[in-house]
């Protein structure tokens, strides 16, 4: 592979992978290095090459797949702000602005240009989401985008290689947990550092000049092989609408999905306003996670690139929860953003139902401010994942996030640093829906408050009214519960836990798909023998006497 030739296939195959490698060595370091559990256990993290004109070429494996439609515009809004031309070597510029990031202020991109003489011949970002940001903490209490925290512009943390240390006092004086938000920051600008020596060291080992060439077969290959999946889905008008909680309200979101040749549209108009809690969504968020899902329908295998997102375009009104501006909030908008996947799977299960999933029961997020039993103020974050949705063909995940791909935090890492003691953490069975392929059941997770002090959550979850949904016949999931010392609390908002309160979280369930009639006895009996399913529940779902289930029995 030399400037000197074309790029045959095995060059370009050699490369991608070669680039790929190289995001994803970025992002081990940052795992290492991270200061929070929310990068190096959560994997709440994204690590990308973009070549000299600000295209997005490859994204780490370990990664937040839907950030493939926002980086790009943040990476396009520093280069507004900061011509190639005004940049220098060891220069990093940054920003957690949600207009142009990822929808909320939590998740900040870092990036820098790779020099290679005096030329820029790429460009490195890694974004993470951080402990803490001030304001009201990680949550949808806010009213209005100021109360969420410290806003940062697009601003060159480091000049030409010197730190600007003024921003380090800001951020340091306006957030509770300093050390592990700064050591978040400054793990990201290693990760970027590797990524960029990487870089230098593969174009010298190829004899690459530019990686132009490249990054021209990569995008246009990417492309040619999504236009040609869209391509083969009939064309037409699919539409879709769902209910899902917002705070005290209900909100309508509403999709129209026009494919014509090679190309989707995907227009959200009619979607119900903007509440005045920290549950919507900024248009960057909504379009990225559309671009996700389609991606997922049309070329899943292939390695994210800003050429699987050329053959789509995406709209939504201003002011809807979809396209949220400021002074909207916005710090919890997966809450109602998880739902933009199973809204256009809805209406793509019309022409492609064996590529979408059953509704899955998505992620539940939580955030805990108090102080651990020596005094020391604590701020942690909580994930955990109810049920995935079934596909044709394949029964759904227990456990596993859908619409996003975050993990846990292990039990014994969470505790001591939140002052929580994890008293059960089980299946909770009967929870997925039943089907010809069942959803994934979801979990019971019971905490007690172990601190000795008052403890604030700030929860952010859904599915607490409307459940997962069933494809091709398939059962719904069963809803979230949140309970405080067994009495049920709202699941969007701030509650206190005395020291020795219990929380309890039932972790909704994934959908089923198909008819539940279709499903073998075999596999009802494996769902009981595994804790996926009581003898009540299959008796209940799938019916007693057709699987030889007597009602003694059950």
């Amino acid at each position: 592979m030399t400037a000197s030739r074309p790029l045959d296939p095995v060059d370009i195959a050699i490369g991608w992978d070669r680039l790929i490698s190289i995001v994803d060595e970025g992002a081990a370091a940052l795992i290492r290095t991270s200061f929070s559990t929310l990068v190096r256990e959560g994997l709440d993290l994204s690590v990308m090459l973009f070549d000299p004109r600000g295209r997005m070429i490859a994204q780490s494996t370990k990664c937040i797949p839907v950030f493939i439609g926002t980086a790009p515009v943040t990476m396009a809004a520093m280069l507004a702000k900061h011509p190639p031309q005004t940049l220098r070597p060891g220069d990093v510029v940054v920003s957690n602005d949600p207009v142009i990031g990822t929808g909320h202020m939590f998740d900040i991109a870092v990036m820098r240009p790779i020099f290679r003489g005096d030329a820029i011949i790429a460009y490195a970002m890694s974004i993470t989401h951080l402990p803490d940001i001030g304001g009201m903490g990680f949550s949808a209490a806010a009213t209005e985008i100021y109360h969420e925290g410290l806003r940062l512009p697009i601003w060159k943390l480091f000049d030409a290689g010197r730190r600007d240390e003024n921003l380090i006092d800001l951020i340091a004086l306006n957030v509770r947990v300093p050390d592990q938000v700064l050591g978040d920051i400054m793990a990201n600008v290693s990760c970027i550092e590797i990524v960029g020596r990487q870089l230098l060291d593969f174009m010298d080992e190829a004899g690459l000049d530019s990686l132009a060439p490249i990054a021209d077969a990569i995008l246009s290959q990417t492309e040619a092989a999504v236009r040609a999946a869209i391509a083969a889905i009939p064309d037409g008008i699919y539409t879709n609408t769902l209910d899902v909680e917002a705070l005290d309200e209900i909100r309508r979101l509403c999709c129209r999905i026009e494919k014509r040749g090679d190309t989707v549209s995907i227009d959200f108009a009619g979607t119900g306003p903007c509440v005045q809690a920290g549950i919507n969504v900024p248009f960057s968020y909504t379009k990225s996670m559309a671009l996700y899902t389609l991606k997922c329908v049309a070329t899943p295998k292939l390695p994210n690139n800003d050429g699987a997102t050329a053959p789509i375009t995406v709209c939504a009104p201003i002011d809807c929860i979809l396209n949220a501006v400021p002074p909207a909030p916005s710090a919890g908008r997966h809450t109602i953003g998880h739902f933009i996947m199973p809204l256009l799977f809805g209406a793509l299960a019309e022409i492609v139902p064996e590529r979408v999933t059953a509704g899955s029961g998505l992620i539940n997020m939580m955030t805990f401010q108090g102080r651990l039993p020596d005094g020391t103020p604590a701020t942690t974050g909580y994930f955990a994942a109810g049920g995935f949705g079934a596909l044709s063909g394949l029964d759904g995940r227990p456990t596993t996030p859908g619409s996003s791909n975050m993990g846990s935090t292990p039990t014994e890492i969470f505790e001591p640093l939140s002052g929580l003691l994890v008293e059960r953490k089980a299946l909770r069975p009967d929870s997925g829906g039943a089907g010809q392929f069942r959803g994934g059941p979801g979990q019971d997770i019971v905490m007690r408050n172990d601190s000795g002090h008052p403890m604030t959550l700030f929860s952010m979850a859904n599915r607490t009214q409307f459940p997962a949904l069933g494809i091709a016949g398939g059962m719904p999931g069963a809803r979230r519960e949140h309970l405080v010392n067994g009495r049920a609390i709202a699941a969007q908002g701030r509650h206190e836990l005395a020291p020795g309160d219990r929380l309890t979280l039932r972790e909704a369930g994934g959908a089923g798909f198909g008819p539940p009639a279709a499903r073998r006895r075999e596999q009802i009996e494996d769902d009981i023998r595994r804790g996926f399913a009581t003898r009540d529940g299959v008796a209940r779902d799938y019916g007693a006497a057709e699987f030889g289930m007597d009602t003694d029995e059950t």
